[in-house]
């Protein structure tokens, strides 16, 4: 099996066996072929791939000054990889079983407080008073991402059926597959009717389908529209430029800094785990003066 073949059976098994979505299969399979394209370079086959040739592989990405968070993914990935292809018989061992790699550093995205945030919504809501639908379409795709904290893939992959509106609910598909409801507030519920009764009819085309937002065109909107729409609203609300990312941190950190509970706030974001929730969200001075003065006996 050559190099290329083995990719893609390694990325029909993320796809079809783990559910990945396919930007995760993108890159893990991104990440496997860079590896290749290493060993190649020096004269080996995949096959031929053993530790010293990873070792040599990440201190080149060193080298060549790639982020933490680049290295560890790479090696994760590459992982993954000759693990599959030791169940699945490909090869006779794990090369990579040793690999040890530096773990990405806990770099987050910048948060827009909340006083930046309600200007970056109302901006786009004022903007939305135009006759161009698209204006209709960016407000209510900032009020969703700001009020449920969704990834922009999964707000991206949602159509109209997945919107409760009675119940201000939104249905996603996370990672994995992991389906997950998640609740807005009023504001996101009354952009909502405004690009549903009205705006996004004026973009609908035989294309459309299904797919919750759209583009100029009437297809489903892909996740470059969103971030470019995020930018160019941050840029016109005259706040930090951010990334649909961004938004979502700002969230999970509004929602802690309210009283949320960090269990609550998990589900919402749809994390596997607590530790990855805690990696997203930080406490505010305020928020750990205001605990301690309410919980400590000598406070």
């Amino acid at each position: 099996m050559t190099g290329d073949e083995v990719v893609a059976t390694f990325g029909a098994h993320l796809e079809l066996d783990r559910g990945m979505s396919p930007h995760s299969v993108r890159a893990y399979t991104g990440d496997v072929r860079h590896l290749l394209a290493y060993a190649e370079s020096r004269g080996r086959t995949w096959r031929e791939v053993d530790l010293p040739l990873l070792r040599g592989w990440l201190a080149s990405m060193v080298a060549a000054r790639l982020s933490r968070a680049t290295v560890a993914r790479r090696g994760a990935a590459v992982r993954s990889f000759f693990g599959w292809a030791l169940e699945s018989g490909l090869v006779d061992a794990d090369p990579s079983a040793r690999l040890v790699t530096a773990q990405p550093g806990a770099t987050l995205p910048p948060v827009l407080g909340v006083e930046a945030a309600t200007r970056l919504l109302e901006v786009a809501r004022l903007a939305a008073t135009s006759d161009d639908p698209l204006t209709v379409r960016d407000w209510v795709a900032l009020e969703l991402l700001y009020a449920t904290g969704v990834r922009v893939g999964e707000l991206v992959a949602a159509d109209v059926g997945d919107v409760d509106r009675s119940g201000r609910l939104l249905r996603v598909m996370g990672k994995g597959g992991k389906e997950r409801v998640v609740p807005f507030g009023v504001p996101a519920a009354r952009a909502l009717d405004a690009w549903l009764e009205d705006a996004r009819e004026r973009l609908v085309t035989r294309d459309s389908g299904a797919a919750l937002l759209l583009g100029a065109r009437g297809r489903r909107v892909d996740q470059r529209q969103v971030r470019a729409l995020v930018h160019r609203a941050a840029a016109a609300a005259g706040v930090d430029d951010v990334a649909p990312h961004a938004l979502r941190h700002s969230t999970a950190t509004h929602l802690l800094a309210g009283g949320s509970d960090l269990r609550s706030v998990q589900e919402i974001l749809g994390h596997a785990t607590l530790t990855t929730t805690q990696r997203y969200t930080h406490v505010t001075p305020e928020r750990l003066r205001s605990s301690y003065e309410q919980a400590h006996p000598r406070a």
